[in-house]
């Protein structure tokens, strides 16, 4: 997804028909290293697909940085096997806040932290308050550009793993 419709190449996409599980078991028998096919996203889309509205530079650094503070501590806790996937999406929502002693008008992120067998079904992650607690107060003030942070508790369905 996300591809333009005309491409200057072939596109050859071998395992396409294969859910995110069976990715996982034929990167296992193929002798991939449990870190590589636990990483976030794998398999799955770039970044890219969790920034909602137009895709800037400045939206996908701000991205990196979160989910970056969002990977760190849930290695931090040893908890990046408990989870199937765990990630930021940069809304494109906007709100007022408090930077210094100045008001802010900056994006809203979300963190997804989902549980799964397969994919085909999630529920969100019950993570604990103290640790979302952690993740917010990290982005909120080592990230200029977000000022607020949101928890999502859907399960899958009626939402989808992704945003986008």
């Amino acid at each position: 997804g996300g591809l333009p419709d005309k491409l200057n190449f072939t596109l050859v996409e071998p395992l396409n028909k294969l859910f995110k599980d069976e990715v996982r078991t034929l990167g296992l028998k193929l002798g991939l290293h449990k870190t590589i096919i636990t990483r976030q996203p794998f398999p799955g889309p770039g970044l890219a697909i969790r920034i909602l509205g137009d895709i800037t530079k400045s939206k996908v650094t701000l991205l990196q940085q979160a989910d970056k503070i969002i990977q760190d501590t849930i290695y931090k806790y040893n908890l990046q096997h408990e989870y199937w996937q765990y990630f930021a999406i940069l809304t494109n929502s906007k709100t007022v806040g408090i930077r210094g002693d100045i008001r802010s008008y900056e994006y809203v992120l979300a963190i997804r932290i989902i549980q799964s067998k397969d994919a085909m079904t999630a529920n969100f992650a019950k993570v604990d308050f103290d640790i979302l607690e952690e993740m917010s107060s990290c982005i909120t003030n080592n990230i200029i550009g977000i000022n607020r942070v949101v928890y999502d508790i859907t399960s899958k369905p009626p939402g989808t793993i992704e945003w986008e």
